[in-house]
């Protein structure tokens, strides 16, 4: 008789996992490694870390699907529901207000639910609003139907980065968190090529696919150890750090570590907003707040979403440099996401910045000479130049980075409320340059990117005084490294 076995809540039979052995038992070898410090470790089997990233991103997939399905679908949705451009323009935007509501209540739900918990909710609301969208005979249910996707992929935005950061080993967590942003430009690439190929009601239907497979595979993988601990679900905190280690490995410093930092952190008082700005968490509120100010206000909003229109306003072909655009962003995200644990978070955003600066000043100087009339002829490589190195280098760091060490900065008993406050700045500050890019290309279109080119200096000099590396460091010693004087505590 088979006896079913709960693997988060580590329920087994001692005799039954005898009976399942064979009868001739093979050896097992395990691998010890130097970390560099001239400690041995146990070597780690990242199978399961590896699935439970895979199931996570779908909510990453999922981001990119609804920020670029409007962008190939507006004549053909204007056209079948006789929409104006005002009412379209409706329907562009109020993703944004539904994901600055999203981002007020995701980390709440995070911590009351669960990583897990939060991603099945997330998944359900996007479901419900992709099947209106896919129904809608009118503004109305297109509209909220677009609200409730902006609600639902708020919530991703904050829950998977955290997720795969507390469940990744220390050595693997900068290049598996960069996995969010790939897939994020994945899922958008994605809806760009599908959405000109079939029709709008049928990429919404197969846009729900990523939500389903989500909503499916949280079924086989553990929550959050970090998370189970902080709730005093202890037996499934061991259980789940040893199903994400591998059954081989020694988990014991490594639990001792989560559950001396959790116990440091229940002593305090339940975390509200004001917490935020007390002086043990003031510093990683600047990094946070600070990081996805300057991610936005380098105007990658305005430049993605008005591409075309910049691209013609350069005198070059919209399609040519929308498909150079899209083909781009995919492999150069994937050599940041290689990158983020070789070079550490630190280093790699301020190159991204730096090269995001030499790209904003080569478009704007493309618009200066076209405006004066100077070198016309090379006007038009220029402006493609400038704009596919700006993008190049967003998607290598400043896209991602920002991203991973949020997930890393803010001490669990206030990872709910400082990451709500983050993915808030975040996605009004993606509202505000999405919004005002018209008006200031009208203003001056050379301006425009110069101002961009000046935020993007003003990000490495933050950087620089500011955030301190994480790579190669556990949640734990970050912390410490953030507040020294409870390092003794930690």
């Amino acid at each position: 008789m088979e006896q079913g076995k709960d693997v988060e809540r580590g329920e087994t039979s001692s005799n039954q996992e005898e009976l399942e052995q064979p009868f001739i038992r093979r050896r097992k070898v395990v691998a010890h490694e130097d970390d560099g410090s001239g400690k041995e470790f146990q070597s780690e089997s990242i199978g399961m870390v590896l699935l439970s990233t895979g199931v996570a991103v779908c909510g990453s997939f999922q981001f990119g699907i609804c920020v670029g399905y409007s962008a190939p679908t507006q004549s053909a949705i204007r056209k079948d529901l006789n929409l104006s451009l005002a009412e379209y323009s409706m329907f562009g935007s109020i993703l944004s207000i539904g994901a600055v509501l999203g981002a007020i209540t995701s980390g709440k739900i995070a911590d009351f639910l669960g990583r897990k918990g939060a991603m099945r909710v997330s998944s359900v609301i996007c479901i419900v609003a992709w099947l209106a969208i896919y129904f809608s005979q009118g503004a109305l249910s297109l509209d909220t139907g677009r609200f409730l996707t902006g609600y639902g992929i708020a919530a991703f935005s904050y829950v998977v980065p955290v997720f795969i950061a507390e469940i990744a080993p220390k050595n693997l967590r900068g290049g598996l968190a960069t996995l969010n942003q790939v897939f994020i430009v994945t899922g958008g690439s994605f809806a760009f090529i599908v959405g000109t190929i079939i029709n709008w009601r049928a990429l919404a239907l197969i846009a729900t696919v990523p939500c389903l497979i989500l909503l499916l595979g949280v079924c086989f993988v553990p929550e959050s150890p970090r998370w189970l601990a902080k709730v005093g679900r202890d037996k499934e905190f061991e259980v789940a750090l040893q199903t994400l280690r591998g059954n081989n490995a020694d988990i014991s410093d490594e639990m001792t570590e989560i559950q001396e930092f959790i116990a440091t952190l229940n002593s305090l008082p339940k975390a509200s907003i004001l917490d935020l700005f007390q002086s043990r968490n003031i510093r990683a509120v600047i990094i946070g707040v600070g990081l996805m100010v300057f991610q936005q206000f380098a105007g990658i909003n305005g430049v993605q979403f008005y591409a075309s229109e910049t691209f013609e306003s350069a005198g070059v072909s919209s399609k040519i440099g929308t498909i150079a655009y899209a083909c781009l962003q995919v492999p150069i995200t994937l050599v940041g996401a290689l990158l983020m644990d070789k070079t550490g978070r630190r280093v790699l955003v301020m190159v991204s910045a730096a090269g995001m600066f030499v790209g904003c000043t080569l478009a704007g100087t493309s618009f200066s000479l076209k405006g004066q009339g100077l070198l016309l002829d090379w006007v038009p490589i220029i402006a493609v130049s400038g704009v596919l190195i700006y993008v190049a280098f967003f998607s290598i760091g400043m896209g991602a980075g920002p991203w991973v060490i949020m997930s890393e900065i803010f001490p669990i008993d206030i990872k709910g409320v400082g990451g709500s406050l983050v993915v808030l700045v975040n996605w009004s500050g993606a509202w505000i340059v999405s919004y005002t890019y018209n008006f200031l290309m009208r203003w001056s279109s050379p301006g425009t990117y110069f101002l961009y080119s000046a935020v993007c200096l003003f990000t490495i000099l933050f950087v620089a005084k500011i955030v301190p590396e994480t790579k190669g460091k556990t949640l734990e010693e970050i912390q410490a490294s953030l507040n020294p004087d409870r390092r003794q505590s930690i």
